[in-house]
Formats: structure tokens, sequence, C-alpha cells
């Protein structure tokens, strides 16, 4: 008997090699009329695992302003699906939507899968995605913030400020997934993330950090080498190289004053170097927390400012 493929595999339109990218699908609806577009391709490389993101819509007709969530781990760990645990998912989610924001959730290559810039350049493919498919995705492809925690507040950092007029925008921009297209944003959030990797050479790290059994040093990792070996390198993964190249989107910097991982001062020294270059920014310190926040007992208050923020330079209802 013979066999038909199925309705929706039309081999006519197969090419090989396919795209580094896979176009969105129609999406799921929730009870709660949320739409969800989850596991989708936004870049491949050969030997890498794909580059997925999720997006989120809220309930009603777009298109939707968005938010590119960008998650921590030191470079070295995280996934898309999971903010810190001093943060819980349905509260970010939650407070990200309820402003009438789209979120779009990004993994990202960590550092020993490939070393800085890969990192930038996957946040940079996932811009460059978003804005492609802006239509079947139902967002607004000029109103786009991104906002990360740590490692990720880092690479939203450098996102933010990274663009044709900096020295190093070529190869910092990368080719991965669509290929080209406009990655500029409206506005950043950065959690503690660094801001200088030089000033950071002589911070020890915390003791709980089990560097040396079996957990490489995020910085090494991240540079492919050590800052004495690699310093040119340091500078250029350094948002602060890059706060005067030109009028910077408005920054929210929100760091714990205790802590030990990233110190305050890295978010004072890129709120000094914005403030310089004529950019709107505001820092907030929360005080006596630690990394992730731990300490606080704000953290719905800090995700409802910084959600806030965002609602208010992006234009929406929720501002």
């Amino acid at each position: 008997m013979t066999q038909s493929h199925p309705a929706e595999l039309d081999l006519a339109d197969m090419t090989w090699p396919p795209p580094p990218y896979q176009p969105p699908v129609t999406p799921v609806t929730d009870a709660h009329g949320v739409r969800h577009f989850d596991g989708v391709t936004y870049a491949t490389t050969p030997g890498y695992r794909p580059r997925l993101l999720d997006v989120r819509l809220p309930a009603g007709e777009g298109p939707f302003p968005a938010v590119v969530w960008i998650h921590g781990g030191g470079w070295l760990d995280g996934d898309r699906r999971y903010p810190p645990p001093t943060v819980p998912a349905a509260l970010l989610h939650g407070s990200v939507l309820g402003a009438g924001l789209a979120l779009v959730s990004i993994d990202y290559r960590h550092s020993l899968e490939a070393p800085f810039p890969a990192q930038l350049h996957d946040v940079k493919a996932a811009i460059r995605y978003v804005r492609h498919f802006a239509g079947p995705l139902g967002i607004d492809p000029d109103r786009l913030a991104v906002w990360g925690e740590s490692a990720g507040g880092h690479l939203a950092a450098l996102a933010g400020l990274v663009g044709p007029a900096s020295p190093d925008a070529g190869a910092l921009e990368g080719a991965h997934g669509v290929g080209a297209g406009d990655t500029d944003v409206r506005a950043v959030v950065d959690w503690y993330g660094v801001s200088d990797l030089p000033a950071l050479a002589a911070h020890p790290l915390p003791a709980t950090l089990p560097v040396g059994a079996g957990f490489p040093d995020p910085y090494e990792a991240l540079l492919g080498g050590t800052q004495a070996q690699r310093p040119e390198l340091a500078r250029v993964a350094s948002p602060v190289t890059y706060a005067g190249d030109a009028t910077p989107p408005p920054f929210l910097l929100v760091h714990g004053t205790h802590d030990g991982l990233v110190p305050f001062s890295q978010s004072e020294a890129l709120a000094e170097a914005l403030t310089g270059a004529g950019g709107e920014v505001t820092l907030r310190p929360v005080e006596g927390a630690d990394h992730i926040f731990l300490g606080s007992p704000d953290i719905a208050e800090i995700v409802a400012e910084s959600v806030a923020f965002l609602a208010r330079h992006l234009g929406t209802a929720g501002a």
C-alpha cells in the first residue's frame, strides 16, 4: 500500500542546508488567554546545541512591545525558563504580561561551549530574529527592550550599548540566525551585572563559589584565559567601554549593596559612565542584599519597579 506524505510536509518547499533558524509556528493559547511560542530555534551553528527562545504574549490584540529576558549563571550555566531562585517565575512572567508587554526568554551559548563574544552574538541574533518575525510573533518591532540578571545583566548592558558607532561593532554584532538587521533597543534593565572586567581582576571570588573543585573561574571561562592573558578582550567585554560611543538608551541598574560576587561598585561605575555620556540612568541600590538579591524582603517591589520602568519606556498602558 502506498503511503502519502502528511499534508503539512511539502517536500517542494524544503531546502538543504536548511536556514540557521526556524520560523515561528502557530502558538498555543492557555486558559488565561496567554499565547505561547515555546522552544523556537532562533539560531544554529554546526556542532552546538540550537539556541532557543520562548515568547509569551498577553491576552488581547497586539502587536505588543516586548522585553527580551537574558538569564544569569556566570555565563557557565542557566536556562531561559528559570529566573534566579529568589524570583519566582510566576512573579516575573505575570508582572511583565500584566503590564501589557510580551516576554521573550532566550538561551545563549555558555562560555565553555564558546568564549566571548559568542554570548553577545546570540543575544543580538535573538533581537534580530524577533524583529524579522515580529508579525507572526505578534510583537511591535519598534518597541523592544532587554532585561538581564547577573551574566544576563552584563549581556543586556552590552546589547544596549554596542551599536553601529562602537569601534568593535563589526566583531560584536555577529551574523548568526537571520544574519543581519537592527539590534537597537529602547531600554535596558541590568540586575547586578558586571560592567568593568579589568576592575574585577583583583576582586576575590567568594569562598562559597567552588572554583577549582570542578567549577571553572567564570571570568577565565568567559574570556578563554586570564585577564593577564587577554587584557584587550576583557576591555572589549566591558559595558563601560561603550558608554560614550553614542547616546545610550535609558538604563535601570539594580544591585545589592552587599553583593559578594559582583560588587555594587560595578553598577556605580556604569551609572557614572552613562551619566557622563548624557544618558538617562537610574541606579537602585538594594540595601544589605547579596547577589541575586539574597537577604532582601522586597523582591516583588524590585520586579514591579523594573517592569514599570520598561513599560514607561516602551509606551504601554502598564506604565
